[in-house]
């Protein structure tokens, strides 16, 4: 497992995204990219973040940057999340967990004293040259998408 950094090289990946498209790292190379992993599509806390996120999206645009969601779900029920809820951003499907594994947040998660491994709620900002720029851990949902704007911002 990876444990990235600020200032690190993003790890590159290529994963199948909504919308019958690949998403790559190297595909946003030349301008900041909001890369956020999330357990598991239309769930109340990953729909609340997915929302936020569309609907700042224009924001995001006008500093020239992307937003990416990546979870273990599959395309089609990326594709079903994004129809329901009417959302903009693109959704990666990790269904393997290799890029999950790659960024260092596919973890041991407990639940109802039950252990199992999942995806911890993370949010990278890379920037323009594809390198970490802030990482924020084990990410509360709240007021979340505002700080990665506002740490966009200041890219």
């Amino acid at each position: 497992m990876a444990n990235l950094n600020i200032g690190d090289e993003a790890p590159d990946f290529t994963l199948p995204g909504n919308g019958a498209r690949a998403i790559s790292l190297a595909s946003f190379r030349g301008k900041p990219l909001v890369l956020y992993f999330y357990p598991k599509d239309d769930t109340t806390a990953c729909t609340t973040e997915a929302i936020s996120f569309s609907h700042l999206k224009p924001e995001f645009e006008k500093l020239g940057a992307a937003v990416v969601g990546v979870s273990a779900d599959s395309v089609k029920k990326h594709d079903n999340f994004v129809s329901k809820r009417e959302l903009t951003i693109s959704l990666g499907s990790d269904e393997d967990t290799a890029v999950s594994q790659l960024y260092g947040v596919w973890k041991e998660k407990s639940m109802y004293g039950k252990t199992y491994m999942g995806i911890e709620r993370t949010t990278f900002l890379i920037d323009a040259e594809g390198r970490v720029a802030k990482i924020w851990p084990k990410v509360k949902v709240a007021g979340h998408a505002e700080d990665v704007l506002a740490a966009a911002r200041a890219l």
